[in-house]
């Protein structure tokens, strides 16, 4: 996710404007990225029970590497242009995004036990609850925490593609530690960046600013949950 610098335009008369500020745009993150979380699971849930749908995805290479390289694109279209993107493009961009990663989430469904996603789902939720309020409320600046988390997010994501050509359980074990470190760390440097960009972001903008907070922690979310599953997960016969 890129980062955010912007200039404060407004200086606040009371810190109770100001804590206001804070939790309208922090409700509209978390609520947002709550939506795409819903619209993700109902796609997954409707692909996985589709077996036309999963056919035609894993008969066709294409088309699978399509939808990977859709999201990536979605991804660095709403950070880069943020600052020059209306709300309701925003918004758009943001639901078709959750949608295609319930397409490629309902083969993790097909994967494990239903209880054992459920479980890990659980998990992932008290986890990123914990490390996203401990970033909101947290006197401490984490700041410090960006140039290492992002380098183990590059480091995670070279191994991925390393892994995807050789396969190895040891791998597979490192990745999804270093991931879980990661994309936990991350759940708490991004609620208190999001917090501190809620003072600087000009009214008019609030809109696709808490768009792309909740594209954010949604991707938070995810990757938590998907290197959890590894651990916890257990496989279909």
């Amino acid at each position: 996710m890129a980062r955010y610098e912007m200039t404060p335009e407004t200086a606040f008369s009371t810190p109770y404007a100001a804590d206001e500020r804070v939790s309208a745009f922090m409700r509209s993150v978390y609520g947002w990225m709550a939506a795409g979380l819903a619209i993700t699971a109902g796609v997954a849930y409707s692909v996985a029970g589709s077996p036309e749908i999963v056919l035609a995805i894993v008969n066709n290479r294409a088309l699978f590497w399509g939808l990977m390289i859709a999201q990536l694109g979605l991804v660095f279209t709403m950070s880069g242009r943020v600052e020059k993107m209306a709300s309701s493009t925003a918004t758009m961009l943001f639901v078709i995004y959750s949608a295609l990663t319930g397409v490629t989430m309902a083969f993790v469904l097909l994967a494990f036990t239903g209880q054992s996603v459920a479980t890990t789902f659980l998990v992932t939720s008290g986890m990123f609850g914990a490390m996203a309020t401990y970033g909101t409320v947290t006197r401490r600046s984490l700041a410090g925490w960006g140039q290492f988390l992002f380098m183990g997010l590059i480091g995670v994501i070279l191994a991925s593609i390393v892994g995807i050509f050789w396969r190895s359980d040891a791998l597979q074990f490192v990745i999804s530690f270093i991931g879980v470190i990661v994309f936990t760390g991350l759940t708490a440097y991004d609620a208190q960046r999001l917090k501190a960009l809620a003072l600087t972001t000009p009214a008019g903008q609030m809109g696709s600013y808490a768009i792309v907070g909740a594209l954010a922690l949604y991707l938070d979310f995810i990757n938590l949950f998907l290197m959890l599953l590894r651990f916890t997960g257990n496989r279909r016969d």
